[in-house]
């Protein structure tokens, strides 16, 4: 069984993901011309006694990708290579009612072009924004659980979250910002449609409880 940090990662992103692989209590995303790591990682169970392993890695390398896996708490039992973490957090949010100079809209799939360019400059790879538009664009039509929202500042998008619906609130774990006003704006846009409202943040502040943070490591078996 996965950890609940996990599973609720799983829960955001399998849907947007393009293949979901399921292996003994490990779970595979991967979705190709997107650089989201969480659509193109293992997940591991804390146990891995069930888990081969060496399935896992033949998978990843039949596909041509490296063996990206996401765990909760630091990788232990195999040898990896840590390239990011992420912790996941109740958001301390209230209802944006504007100000800043910033403005927060919901947008269409048909506007998912400046969205996608301004999340992923906001994490500084804008050269994939045009992969993860053509991604979400196919798997958010008809869904109605998903809510992109961007944020403008003098007409410009300086800003993008993608909001979950959930039985109980929402979350964004795709969301970036330009600055802190814009981050705040967006996370109270967020909650305003829905709360408590549980978001991932970088690894500046991966910090607490190991399961609260997700580690993602590159397996060098």
């Amino acid at each position: 069984m996965l950890p609940r940090v996990l599973t609720d990662l799983l829960e955001f992103h399998a849907p947007l993901s393009a293949v979901q692989r399921e292996q003994r209590g490990a779970v595979t995303l991967l979705t190709p011309g997107v650089n989201v790591l969480a659509l193109n990682a293992t997940f591991l169970p804390a146990n891995l006694r069930g888990v081969d392993i060496a399935a896992v890695l033949d998978w990843h390398e039949g596909q041509g990708v490296p063996p990206l896996v996401a765990t909760a708490g630091p990788l232990v039992g195999l040898p990896g290579r840590e390239v990011a973490r992420v912790r996941v957090v109740q958001a301390d949010a209230t209802p944006w009612a504007g100000g800043e100079g910033v403005v927060v809209e919901q947008v269409s799939r048909l506007h998912l072009g400046p969205w996608a360019e301004a999340l992923t400059r906001a994490h500084g790879t804008p050269g994939w924004g045009e992969g993860l538009a053509r991604q979400l664009a196919a798997r958010l039509e008809g869904d109605r659980d998903f809510v992109p929202l961007s944020a403008y500042r003098d007409g410009a998008v300086v800003g993008a979250l993608l909001w979950q619906s959930r039985a109980c609130g929402g979350a964004a774990h795709l969301w970036g910002a330009r600055d802190a006003a814009v981050g705040e704006a967006l996370l109270g846009a967020a909650a305003g449609l829905g709360g408590p409202l549980w978001v991932s943040r970088g690894d500046e502040d991966a910090t607490g409880s190991p399961g609260d943070v997700v580690h993602y490591s590159v397996l060098t078996l």
